[in-house]
Parts: structure tokens; C-alpha cells; sequence
């Protein structure tokens, strides 16, 4: 009846791209120190700005990727 809806419940590689953020800040261990800064900031808050900006562009090819088997 909804031939406009993709199947869902498939797994494609590219969601792997939204476990990329979660798996590298939940590890606090890896980036639990001050050095090195980067123009005097610590290394704990420069990482943690810096994946919000990963974070985002993570999300790219997954949008693109649901847009693509929406059409």
C-alpha cells in the first residue's frame, strides 16, 4: 500500500558513522589531560569542541544516505 516508504530495520555500514562520536566520549580515559592546549585551552575541553564539530559532519552521510533511499 506505502510504496513510497522505504523498508526499515536495515542495517547499512554508514550508521556506523553515529557510533563514532558516542564510542570516542564516553572514553574519557583517552583524553583526560591538560596537554597538549591548543591556544592555551586544556586538552579535556578543545577535544570535547572539537567533536561537536565531528559529531556534525558524522551525521552528513547518514542524512544523505536516508535521503537517497527515500526517493
Amino acid at each position: 500500500m506505502h510504496k513510497d516508504k522505504p523498508p526499515r530495520g536495515k542495517f547499512h555500514p554508514v550508521y556506523l558513522f553515529l557510533v563514532l562520536p558516542f564510542a570516542c566520549l564516553l572514553w574519557v580515559p583517552l583524553y583526560n589531560r591538560i596537554e597538549p592546549t591548543l591556544l592555551g585551552i586544556p586538552f579535556f575541553y578543545w577535544y570535547q569542541m572539537l567533536w561537536t564539530v565531528l559529531g556534525a559532519l558524522c551525521i552528513v552521510p547518514v542524512y544523505f544516505h536516508e535521503e537517497r533511499n527515500r526517493k
